[in-house]
């Protein structure tokens, strides 16, 4: 179920990339729209972003050193994964509630356009927190 959503998720790539490369024409063939192309694009990404590192790790796809020959990940291994970034994960959901909560009780609007929507972004950094801190714990459930 978690893949599932998680390549729905990667589905936001599409339309993010069609938002940045439409606000080129935007500003300069149709002069006008390109602000809030840049708005929503901002919008995506922060939601892209948030699901694509837990997707990441799902998927061993981290640009890191893989050790060769150690198909199996050891228990240490997922305890050490977990100690780092539960800690981070919490603070980040602790020290942001209060604004995260502002934020969406005001629907926070975009600065500089007064367009709807700015609130999502901060929603996102709890959705990644979130994600993060539930894959660590699921991580330490699996057998081996």
């Amino acid at each position: 179920m978690l893949r599932i959503a998680l390549l729905a998720a990667g589905a936001l790539v599409i339309p993010l990339t069609l938002l940045l490369f439409a606000q080129w024409p935007l500003r300069d063939l149709v002069q006008a729209g390109s602000r809030q192309a840049n708005d929503l694009a901002q919008v995506v990404f922060a939601l892209y972003m948030a699901v694509a590192v837990t997707a990441a790790s799902v998927y061993d796809a981290h640009l890191s050193a893989h050790t060769h020959g150690d198909a199996v990940p050891r228990p240490w291994r997922r305890w050490a994964v977990f100690a780092c970034t539960a800690p981070w994960a919490v603070f980040v959901l602790w020290t942001s509630a209060a604004s995260v909560w502002q934020s969406v009780a005001q629907l926070e609007r975009f600065g500089e356009t007064l367009n709807p929507g700015y609130f999502l972004i901060r929603v996102a950094l709890w959705l990644l927190a979130l994600l993060v801190l539930a894959h660590g714990i699921v991580g330490l459930r699996k057998p081996g």
